[in-house]
């Protein structure tokens, strides 16, 4: 079907405008499906089907919205610059928010095929549209023609044989040799088309297909299976949060007086946040209008902490965009930084929002014996936090592998031991350490042994050659085959306080004495009352504060060691 007579469409505009403007500006493939699927929003479709050929290189995007006639084809698709909002209009006749606003969004159109024809109709009338050629247009530029030297090329009916059933109105795009840029398989540009659009449904009646498949939340279903914990905005709900069914805690609502609603969100793992069949993470991103404009906002007020490998989300903040200002820039691919609610909202994550949920997905990872921010002490300091690190990947090997009442059965021994072994690990790993430096103290000054030390050191060999001989072991089993190694803090610490400098205060001899029989409980993997922890935990200080004296003691009779 021929298109009116003597309709002759042009470029409104310079060609070497269009040119500095820059046809590649958009580089994201998804970037140019948004920009089709923004337009079919304002022209108020109800439905957008995306086909995809990727042998032939040849992909279209059709709409059901109100189509152009050849006046709006030439007055304001051609015409880059043109403004649905000019005169202060920013809805669409169905009252829907508009979402384009610069009116060069369309020059991403341009930018993923060598060949692009555009076919609009309206109230069931003849197709109008044309054909752009980049090789042609590239050319009219290289020779600095004028806009009304360039006409569009004539449309070619074939393209569109199988997409014009049931079409009576709105918009059919046919890209033509699409320099590789349909290499991705259907499912990836599904879920890319959820994150940037469907994430959280801004009207049930407007739809996406890609090759005949509904673009749905089921297509993050990965994600929503692995979201632990939810912070909602504002008290927001919509069908993707309502589909979070596997959460671990009650979800948190946080306020604030910023007219913005969404949810925030972490993981169970960080490689939970990649999205599968891509190459994209899911991020905390901030959506205007339904669309998604800045990616993984956390860039602007990075916090340096473990949380953000976890954390993913959508702020929406329409208001940004409903008062006659442009926030975005020119690419459409991100927010003007400097923009006043933009700067508003970054404050509220920085000084409100993110604090918070840092220190509660602390606690909450914590209840749960995962790993949390190692960075909040004021919880549990460094060392407690790996105890419990220790602890988690240690009682996965206890866990029976089949039957589940065991499995419970065992779940909830292992929970009893939780605060114990951590306290445990840490305990042991202080002993280790103290009664091993001053080994290597007295070792290092080759302090003298007294007669009771060496009497101890022969009983424990006995010992241990005895037990050897009852387990038939053939092998050694110390590494150092040291004396001092069969010698416990009692008389490590008479050595190494008096054998050097004397009759001193013996205070490490002293707090030794006071925790061999606690120290004694851990050695044997008993378990302590709180009363002996918290004995302990002063006992250890004192000894750890000697040993670290000890060790680091200059005095003249250190230079010149026995």
């Amino acid at each position: 079907m021929p298109p009116p007579a003597e309709q002759d469409f042009r470029f409104a505009i310079s060609l070497s405008v269009l040119n500095h403007l820059g046809r590649n500006l958009y580089r994201n493939f998804i970037t140019v499906i948004g920009e089709a699927i923004s337009n079919a929003w304002d022209a108020d479709a109800k439905n957008v089907w995306i086909d995809m050929n990727r042998e032939d290189g040849v992909f279209s995007i059709k709409d059901d919205g109100m189509g152009m006639d050849a006046n709006d084809f030439q007055e304001k698709f051609l015409k880059i610059g043109y403004s649905k909002r000019a005169g202060g209009i920013l809805q669409s006749e169905n009252s829907r928010p508009f979402i384009g606003a610069k009116g060069i969004g369309k020059l991403a159109l341009l930018s993923c095929a060598r060949r692009i024809s555009v076919f609009s109709r309206r109230d069931e009338s003849d197709y109008i549209g044309g054909v752009i050629d980049n090789t042609d247009l590239d050319e009219a530029i290289n020779h600095d023609l004028e806009p009304d030297e360039y006409p569009l090329e004539d449309l070619d009916y074939d393209l569109i044989k199988d997409l014009r059933d049931n079409h009576d109105q709105g918009t059919i795009i046919v890209f033509q040799d699409t320099k590789d840029r349909i290499r991705n398989t259907v499912p990836y540009i599904k879920k890319l088309i959820a994150m940037s659009f469907r994430f959280s449904l801004i009207d049930k009646d407007f739809s996406i297909f890609v090759n005949g498949e509904k673009v749905t939340i089921d297509d993050l279903k990965d994600l929503m299976q692995h979201t632990e914990f939810l912070w909602t905005l504002n008290e927001h709900t919509d069908e993707y949060v309502a589909g979070l069914a596997d959460l671990k805690n009650e979800p948190c609502n946080l306020t604030t007086p910023l007219e913005i609603r969404g949810f925030i969100a972490t993981v169970e793992k960080p490689s939970h946040a990649k999205i599968r069949q891509t190459e994209e993470r899911a991020s905390l991103d901030l959506l205007v209008n339904g669309r998604l404009r800045e990616k993984n906002i956390l860039k602007h007020i990075p916090t340096q902490r473990i949380i953000e490998s976890y954390l993913y989300g959508q702020i929406h903040f329409d208001a940004m965009d409903q008062y006659g200002n442009d926030p975005f820039t020119s690419s459409r691919e991100g927010i003007v930084e400097n923009d006043k609610d933009f700067q508003s909202l970054l404050d509220f994550l920085k000084r409100d929002a993110m604090p918070r949920i840092l220190d509660e997905w602390d606690r909450l990872r914590l209840a749960r014996g995962e790993e949390g921010d190692e960075e909040n002490t004021k919880r549990k300091t460094k060392k407690e936090r790996k105890a419990r690190d220790l602890y988690t990947a240690t009682r996965e090997e206890y866990e029976p592998d089949d039957n589940a009442s065991e499995r419970d059965q065992a779940n909830e021994w292992l929970d009893d031991l939780k605060d114990e072994a951590e306290y445990m690990l840490m305990s042991y790993s202080d002993c280790f350490l103290s009664e091993n430096l001053v080994r290597t103290y007295i070792d290092k000054w080759q302090l003298e042994l007294s007669d009771p030390a060496t009497t101890e050191i022969n009983d424990w060999k006995k010992r241990e050659r005895d037990r050897k001989d009852e387990a038939n072991i053939s092998f050694e089993i110390r590494k150092n085959n040291r004396d001092l190694d069969y010698l416990d803090m009692d008389f490590l610490s008479k050595v190494a306080e008096e054998g050097k400098h004397g009759e001193l205060s013996r205070s490490l001899w002293k707090d030794a004495k006071r925790y061999k029989p606690i120290r004694n409980v851990v050695g044997h993997t008993g378990l302590l009352t709180e009363t002996a922890k918290s004995d302990l935990k002063t006992t250890f200080e004192n000894i750890r504060a000697r040993v670290k004296s000890l060790i680091s003691t200059k005095s003249e009779n250190e230079e010149n060691p026995r």
